[in-house]
Order: C-alpha cells, then sequence, then structure tokens
C-alpha cells in the first residue's frame, strides 16, 4: 500500500510542476476573428496585449477565413508603415494559424490585406524572458509605434459592421486563455506506473 501512495504522491508533484509552467494560447483580439477593428473598438488591438501578462512559451491565435485575410509576422519598419511590398518574416494564411511566443522581444503583426493594416488591422506584442522580464525595445521598436504623421491617408477610415451586423465586441469576454499542457497524463501515467513495478 505505501508504494500506491508514494507513486500517487510523485503522480501530484509532476501535474504540479508541469501544469505551473504550463503555457497558455490567447485569442488575438477576443474578438470572432482577425481583421479591421470595428467602429466601436478601433484600438482592440493596440489594446488587447496590454491586458495579458505574457510568458515565454505563450501561444496566439489568430482566426480569420483563409480566402478574405492572412497574418503577417513583419519588421518594426514594415509594421509602422504597413508595408505589404517586402517581404515578411512569416506568413500564415490558413485561416486558424497559431503562433508560438518562443524568443523574448517585441514581434509585429499585420493583415496581409491591401489597406486592412492602414486601417488598424495591426498588432504588436512583446515577449518577456523566462524570469518574466522584458527585452528592452530597441530605437527600431520605438520608432515602430510612433504615430504616423497625419494619421490614416486620405479615404481611409475604419470599418464599422453593416447595418444590423453583429459586432464581434458585442459578445466579447475578457481574454479567455486555452491551457496547452502536453503530455501531462501520460507523464503522470508513465511515473505511476513506473513507481508501482518497483
Amino acid at each position: 500500500m505505501s508504494a500506491l501512495a508514494s507513486a500517487l504522491a510523485v503522480a501530484a508533484v509532476l501535474l504540479v510542476l508541469v501544469d505551473g509552467g504550463a503555457c497558455a494560447m490567447y485569442k488575438v483580439g477576443d474578438l470572432d476573428a482577425w481583421g479591421i477593428p470595428p467602429a466601436s473598438k478601433p484600438d482592440v488591438y493596440k489594446n488587447w496585449p496590454k491586458s495579458i501578462k505574457f510568458k515565454l512559451g505563450d501561444a496566439i491565435w489568430f482566426l480569420y477565413p483563409p480566402t478574405q485575410d492572412s497574418v503577417l509576422q513583419v519588421t518594426p519598419d514594415a509594421f509602422h508603415t504597413c508595408d505589404l511590398s517586402s517581404t515578411p518574416l512569416l506568413k500564415l494564411d490558413d485561416g486558424n494559424s497559431v503562433f508560438n511566443l518562443t524568443k523574448p522581444g517585441r514581434v509585429y503583426f499585420i493583415s496581409g490585406e491591401s489597406k486592412h493594416c492602414l486601417k488598424g488591422q495591426k498588432l504588436w506584442v512583446d515577449v518577456p524572458k523566462a524570469d518574466g522580464t522584458h527585452v528592452q525595445p530597441s530605437s527600431d521598436d520605438l520608432a515602430a509605434l510612433a504615430p504616423t504623421p497625419g494619421g490614416l491617408p486620405a479615404g481611409i477610415e475604419s470599418e464599422a459592421p453593416p447595418d444590423g451586423a453583429r459586432s464581434a465586441d458585442d459578445d466579447a469576454q475578457p481574454s479567455t486563455a486555452f491551457r496547452t499542457v502536453a503530455g501531462v497524463g501520460s507523464v503522470v501515467a508513465a511515473a505511476t506506473l513506473s513507481l508501482l513495478l518497483l
């Protein structure tokens, strides 16, 4: 009976250790989809990352119709100018894209659709180091977030949903993280089994 008690104690410790280091996945903007910000929340992509305490290893989830949009990871300069002509660092276009935050520093994303970025569909996230401290922003990072002189170009305005359409914000909830602990059950089961066989 003492072997079973020891096995259960070890399993509980392993579960706490694995779960304590668990990473989370956050749905970008807490909106129905990655898209042009609704008129009711034009700064959603500026404000959303400020409401979350990201950890190294977390992931962000972009959900969108793949025939209508994409996600580009870009340089600070391309982010600031909404430049689609330069080669992105990464292109995500499957409509259900997960980006893992595996490197400390600031990462920049813009829509791959013409003029969407100019209408506010752009996001930056600060990824902390393993100890929770942040990388000091570079001069490029600071320039990327500087206001664009004159605001939006002429003829570019934030789009409102069509009359009668539900806004993605109508049912907005506080940011929900999806725990992504891979293999917890198998680790605990293996540890328990190995102790029982002793």
